[in-house]
């Protein structure tokens, strides 16, 4: 039985190994980018390969100074420096010193060049994008079963809205057959999954990993489909034909749920601010046209011939009060201004005259004997006083003066 050895042993022994290689302490290796990550320490991350295999690299922020250029993924380059061993992973690697570009990797010329041919077709076109509804109620989803993708979208959907329905076609993302999966699950749901919006989608990966989502038959697929389709293919620095040829792209699986599910509780928010604007709204509405019926009542009441009448009576009756009070007072007038007169005519009757001691003369005709000149003697006169009257002769007629 050979002697057991710890983990951590193992892994110095082969450490020593590399570490004490001439050749290994500096070489230039030749390969692809992939899996290219800028860290908020300065430090880059990155994914060294071939067609045969895959190494992973690691750029210090001291070294920085020897990549001249912004690194992405497809880059063909020429790593230098020494390979190490990371032992808390017990894996290999090559630590940077300089980086250099050696052309372009096969599979991004291959990207450029569909995605050049297919703009020109004018398939990235703003004029197709369809739009993404305001309310889904039923939402499909074209990914891996299983994996954080289909997860993440699933819970923020139901966080969003717990009403949804969530119709999954399980499709192969990633290898041989991935590209006619993911073909059939668009087209499926688009035919007869009844749903409003599509997510079409997985999480990030090397450019390997995304490559089905690079393809013109997935990207024809979105393209045709009538039902709009957001696109979530990978992390924010990936990008795919998908996202270009999509009505939508999110830069995860978690935003492009965000992007289909609108939140419930602010549609309901509105439903209740419209429901009680719209209360109030008839309640003002049936309170003027309560005031307006009132108001006509009021007029029909003041039109009808019973209150005219009763109206008609009313002023009549104050008339009536007015000349009767106008009569009086004219009564009281006149009968002030009688008394006024009779005593006025009290003062000069002739009657009053008489029985103070005066008389008045008349000839035989009638006629009142002023003066002296209108008699001579032998004319036959009549003298009146208060209880009679006397005939008497004129014997003589004497002027005065």
């Amino acid at each position: 039985m050979p002697n057991k050895i710890s983990v951590s042993k193992i892994t110095d022994y082969l450490k020593n190994i590399i570490d004490s290689d001439p050749l290994l302490r500096s070489v230039s290796v030749t390969g692809e980018i992939s899996n290219c990550k800028y860290h908020s320490s300065g430090h880059i991350y990155f994914t060294l390969k071939d067609s045969g295999a895959a190494l992973s690299g690691a750029m210090f922020a001291g070294s920085r100074s020897g990549l001249k250029f912004k690194m992405k993924d497809g880059d063909k380059v020429v790593v230098t420096g020494r390979i190490g061993v990371y032992k808390p992973y017990g894996t290999y690697q090559i630590y940077a010193d300089s980086i250099e570009l050696d052309g372009t990797g096969d599979l991004y010329a291959r990207f450029l060049k569909l995605k050049e041919e297919l703009s020109e077709m004018g398939m990235f076109d703003e004029s197709y994008k369809k739009p993404i509804p305001g309310l889904v109620k039923r939402l499909g989803v074209v990914t891996a079963p299983t994996g954080a993708a289909v997860r993440d979208i699933i819970t923020v959907s139901k966080n969003r809205n717990p009403y949804i329905e969530i119709i999954l076609y399980p499709a192969q993302v990633q290898g041989e057959g991935a590209v006619s999966s993911i073909v059939k699950g668009i087209q499926t749901l688009d035919r007869y999954g009844n749903v409003d919006v599509i997510i079409a989608g997985r999480g990030g990966g090397s450019i390997e990993d995304l490559w089905a989502f690079n393809e013109e038959a997935v990207a024809r697929a979105i393209f045709d489909c009538k039902t709009p389709v957001i696109s979530a293919v990978g992390h924010e620095t990936d990008t795919t034909i998908a996202d270009f040829v999509s009505d939508r792209r999110a830069a995860t699986p978690s935003q492009a749920a965000e992007l289909a599910v609108c939140d419930i509780s602010v549609v309901l928010g509105r439903i209740d601010y419209f429901r009680e604007r719209l209360t109030n709204l008839m309640a003002g509405t049936v309170t003027n046209k309560r005031a307006l019926v009132k108001g006509y009542e009021l007029s029909l009441t003041k039109m009808s011939p019973i209150t005219r009448l009763n109206e008609k009576k009313h002023t009549l009756a104050l008339l009536s009060d007015r000349l009767d009070n106008r009569m009086a007072a004219l009564l009281q007038s006149a009968r002030s201004r009688l008394g006024i007169l009779s005593a006025s005519l009290d003062g000069l009757s002739p009657l009053k005259k008489l029985s103070s001691g005066y008389s008045y003369v008349n000839d035989v005709s009638g006629r009142a004997v002023t003066s002296v000149s209108s008699v001579k003697p032998g004319d036959a006169l009549t003298i009146n006083v208060t209880d009679g009257s006397i005939n008497a002769e004129v014997k003589d007629v004497k002027h005065g003066r």
